[in-house]
């Protein structure tokens, strides 16, 4: 068998191009049968040997199979003879000669096409499978997509495939996703995108299509405590504490509230809305549907007046809000708190907080001078402020550096322009507009009634940059002057839970 293969082979390769062809073609194959073993049995691990496996190796192998028959075609032109005595000069007659099922040529002819068909199939379909995977999503483009892989892989959704949000489902999704990944890696070559890379708005899948297969709007009830630890800037890094609880419920039904946070996608309300340049930043116009299914508009007072019936809403969804649901880039301060929180910032060191967001917060020209600049910063400090701390603690200055290191490493890429709040989030409203989009003074209906901001709206408030987590549910001896206040929010809490 293997000695037909080789008069085959030889037979085949006519010239220099054929020969190349030859080669790449049976090169290209045996190594990618090699190397997806390797990866079936846990022999190569690492990511980009799936890019060379499944892009690199069929590419070469479909560029052979064409040099091969351009080989035979300058053969036919150099020597002006017909190919059946081309084949009878290269195979001789016995190979050509026909027989039940043709000339034995013909055979091997047929059965190495089904071999390379097969084999093309094989190799396509798992190529498609690995472009599905989130590893090809991060890596395949490595200085572009990076800052986006680095902090999808610290995300809630790290389990999430990337093309279950950002690919639709069916043959014209899957076409689409092709046709924009051709453009992608024509821009990334030419170095024709932008940095830092906009927030894919407009592009992303209806949230029904996304988020709802995982969270869908019947199963938002109840509420949800959630406790904030902020650091000062003083010399112990002292905590204090905001604690909210998050009004989950959309409103109605068998909750019994009447509205929550979630209120915005319940079955039986629908908002819509138009921003300024589509960007969903800044409202010209919101409006709520009405149980008679008319609409109630609210304007942007704000904004010079405009045609706005020629503006094209927008139904609002998890995504107008959750915009940072898995790529989520951490603020300088909430970096430094959250590592504070996991006691991966030794508290013990003097003034951490102030000297690790000093640190972080210099706006390096690129990763290295920012690894030399977190570094050289903390040991001046201590070396010059605390020498006895900066002799006894070198290991533990030495660990808060790593950390302070991570942290800028985890949020900051200088090559793709990304600092310090480049992107906000819209959850919440803190470091940028968020909820106040929306709820705002300025938008108003024809009765110049503006949308509701009652903070009690969407979360009782039990602790506000407080000494306890749960301050304004403790009895106070002393009656501070704002013990009134509390004890308003200490009844709206305890209202709610009620109901």
């Amino acid at each position: 068998m293997f000695d037909k293969y080789l008069n085959f082979v030889r037979g085949v390769s006519v010239n220099r191009v054929g020969k190349l062809g030859v080669v790449l073609t049976t090169s290209s194959f045996v190594t990618f049968i090699v190397f997806e073993l390797a990866r079936i049995t846990g022999i190569l691990t690492n990511a980009y040997l799936g890019l060379i496996t499944y892009l690199l190796f069929p590419l070469l192998f479909i560029i052979g199979l064409i040099l091969i028959p351009i080989g035979w075609y300058q053969l036919k032109r150099q020597t002006q003879k017909p190919t059946r005595e081309l084949l009878k000069e290269r195979f001789g007659d016995a190979e050509t000669s026909g027989g039940f099922f043709g000339s034995k040529v013909f055979v091997s002819i047929t059965i190495f096409t089904l071999v390379n068909i097969l084999f093309l199939s094989m190799a396509g379909t798992r190529m498609l499978a690995f472009m599905d995977e989130p590893v090809f999503c991060g890596t395949a483009c490595h200085s572009v997509m990076n800052p986006e892989w680095v902090v999808y892989q610290q995300s809630p959704h790290a389990r999430v495939r990337c093309v279950d949000c950002h690919v639709g489902e069916g043959a014209d999704a899957l076409l689409n996703s092709k046709l924009n990944g051709m453009w992608q890696m024509i821009s990334v070559t030419f170095d024709l995108l932008e940095r830092p890379i906009p927030t894919p708005v407009r592009q992303l899948r209806p949230a029904r299509e996304t988020c709802e297969k995982c969270h869908w709007p019947q199963k938002f009830y109840g509420s949800r405590l959630k406790t904030i630890a902020r650091y000062d800037k003083g010399e112990t890094s002292t905590a204090k504490y905001t604690t909210l609880n998050l009004k989950i419920d959309p409103g109605g039904g068998s909750s019994g509230h009447s509205g929550g946070i979630h209120w915005h996608v319940a079955p039986s309300n629908e908002v819509r809305y138009a921003s300024v340049d589509d960007e969903r930043e800044e409202m010209i116009w919101v409006e709520v549907r009405r149980p008679d299914g008319s609409y109630h508009r609210y304007v942007n007072k704000r904004l010079p007046t405009a045609p706005q019936s020629e503006v094209e809403g927008r139904a609002l969804d998890c995504v107008d809000c959750h915009n940072r649901a898995t790529h989520i880039y951490e603020t300088s301060h909430d970096a430094v708190d959250t590592r504070l929180r996991q006691k991966a910032l030794p508290r013990d060191l003097p003034f951490i907080k102030r000297e690790g967001l000093a640190a972080l917060q210099v706006n390096y020209p690129d990763r290295d001078a920012a690894m030399k600049g977190i570094e050289n910063h903390l040991r001046s400090f201590y070396s010059q402020n605390y020498p006895d701390i900066s002799a006894a603690q070198s290991s533990t200055i030495d660990s808060a550096i790593a950390v302070l290191r991570a942290a800028y490493n985890r949020n900051i890429h200088p090559e793709m322009h990304i600092r310090w709040g480049t992107y906000a989030s819209h959850i919440g409203h803190k470091g940028g507009r968020g909820c106040f989009r929306c709820h705002t003074q300025d938008l108003v209906d024809a009765d110049q009634r503006s949308i509701a901001d009652d903070c009690a709206l969407c979360h009782s408030i039990l602790a506000y940059g407080s000494a306890e987590p749960y301050e304004y549910l403790l009895p106070s001896d002393d009656n501070p002057p704002e013990w009134p206040m509390q004890q308003y929010l200490r009844d709206e809490f305890l209202n709610y839970v009620r109901e």
